[in-house]
């Protein structure tokens, strides 16, 4: 393996921010039509609030001042639905967010403060108003572009409430499917890879790449886009095991870990979770996991990858895709709290859904894509503050970027989770207690016998042949090991 196919080294540095665009900030500097729901209200699915990049540009001290040093945009392309998704001109900024100038200060603006900006890639459909699908609308077979697309018959049928006779992505009828073995289709997908790399992008995150299996098609982006920036973050929007993907080196970087979410929040809610908010979603929030069973899925997801690819993994615990954590939680902060710890604690790069870490709640679509609260009096203080203090924590702590994961057994049934990171001769141990009552346990390591708290309650102690822990309920702690046996 070539070192232009290992990840990027930045982002296993980096704690990302995904910015829902439409819904995290509105700036009066650039203007909008008059047409748009109150900012406060609840989303609609198709509905526009008004945020924008300026909003974005106007609010990065409360980014860097959170501690974040990475941005996930979902898509900014011109597109008539408020999430994007439906682009109708992958060189434009949507007008309602701004323009490309706008879009290159913003660029300018994130580097100047050391945040990199990575931005959401949909190259498996676009939408009715793409320029050359909408001319198979007004020219039908005459098109000159008819072979961008699968079309069945003529003449294209885009708005009828019948099944679209064109392939279109899960059948709807909006997002018509790119024909990506047609290589003039192919080339005008690798030409905008490369346009926005050239533009200051740090990295994509790929909209539902397995869609794509034309041959070398992944294989020849990579390649593209990496020449352009060697250390672009090629990220893939994969929601199950996703090592034929990303492991060779060859075609992503990462995946979205939607494993490592449901495998955290089916420890720490547990049966707090919402049954019709777990209902559908194709991750493992069910059933419920002891700290036995948690241990087992971590360690078996840690082995899925190469440890170059663990340490650049997205790690999420909520997305635009899914309800919101705290909602999936039950509302409840401490099960948040603790998803979180673990969340920073672990492998990987991990990712805050905007205001997720001031407590915003949200079921499923649309629900889970409210505008962000500004007035501090609606935030949650607890979450809040946990957030800071942990994101603090892994920003002061090279082992819980780069070190090497240990688990360390408990007692079959116990809802205490042990585990160290260790770096350069540096031990750090991680508890939670995900129960309702307090919990002690031993364990056979002789790792030290002095140790530093540096996050949350409870108690340690260790000889030359064990490591004894006590937690509160609901809780957990990280602590140094200051001196070795």
């Amino acid at each position: 393996m070539t070192p232009f196919d290992q990840p990027p080294a930045w982002v296993s540095d980096a704690i990302f921010y995904q910015i829902f665009p439409d819904r995290f900030a509105m700036s009066d500097r650039w203007k909008k039509p008059s047409g748009l729901e109150a900012w406060d209200s609840p989303p609609t699915t198709h509905g526009y609030k008004g945020g924008d990049l300026a909003g974005v540009i106007e609010n990065l001290d409360y980014l860097t001042d959170l501690g974040i040093n990475a941005l996930y945009f979902n898509p900014i392309f011109a597109s008539a639905s408020n999430h994007r998704y439906h682009a109708w001109d992958y060189r434009r900024i949507d007008p309602l967010l701004g323009d490309r100038e706008l879009f290159d200060e913003l660029i300018a603006a994130c580097h100047d403060r050391g945040i990199r900006v990575v931005i959401d890639g949909v190259f498996n459909h676009c939408g009715r108003g793409f320029y050359q699908f909408h001319d198979l609308l007004e020219s039908g077979e005459a098109s000159p572009w008819r072979d961008w697309f699968n079309v069945h018959s003529w003449p294209v049928d885009a708005y009828s409430d019948s099944a679209p006779n064109y392939d279109a992505w899960w059948g709807l009828p909006a997002l018509p499917k790119f024909d990506t073995d047609n290589p003039e289709v192919r080339e005008f997908l690798m030409q905008i890879g490369e346009y926005w790399a050239h533009r200051g992008i740090d990295g994509w995150r790929l909209d539902v790449p397995l869609e794509i299996r034309s041959e070398g098609f992944w294989e020849e982006f990579r390649q593209r886009v990496r020449a352009v920036n060697p250390d672009l973050y090629i990220l893939a929007e994969i929601w199950d095991d996703a090592s034929e993907w990303i492991n060779d080196g060859d075609r992503f970087d990462a995946t979205m870990n939607y494993l490592f979410a449901g495998h955290t929040l089916a420890f720490v809610a547990g049966d707090r979770i919402p049954g019709e908010l777990a209902d559908g979603l194709s991750y493992p929030l069910k059933p419920s996991l002891d700290a036995t069973q948690y241990a087992a899925a971590i360690d078996h997801l840690l082995n899925l990858y190469p440890w170059s690819r663990t340490l650049v993994n997205f790690n999420i615990l909520d997305s635009h895709d899914v309800p919101r954590v705290l909602s999936l939680c039950g509302d409840d902060p401490t099960s948040v709290i603790l998803a979180t710890l673990l969340q920073m604690t672990f492998p990987g790069a991990p990712s805050i859904y905007y205001g997720t870490e001031v407590g915003m709640a949200g079921g499923k679509d649309p629900a889970n894509r409210g505008g962000f609260p500004w007035d501090p009096a609606d935030w949650n203080s607890e979450i809040y503050q946990a957030y800071r203090q942990l994101i603090a924590l892994r920003d002061a702590e090279p082992a819980l970027r780069h070190g090497a994961m240990e688990t360390l057994p408990t007692d079959p049934g116990s809802m205490l989770y042990l585990f160290t990171r260790r770096h350069n001769g540096d031990t750090l141990v991680v508890a939670i207690n995900a129960g309702t009552d307090a919990v002690s346990a031993m364990t056979q390591l002789s790792i030290g016998s002095s140790f530093k708290t540096l996050w949350g309650d409870g108690g340690i102690a260790g000889d030359a042949q064990s490591l004894r822990v006590a937690l509160p309920p609901r809780s957990g702690a990280v602590w140094r090991v200051t001196d070795f046996s």
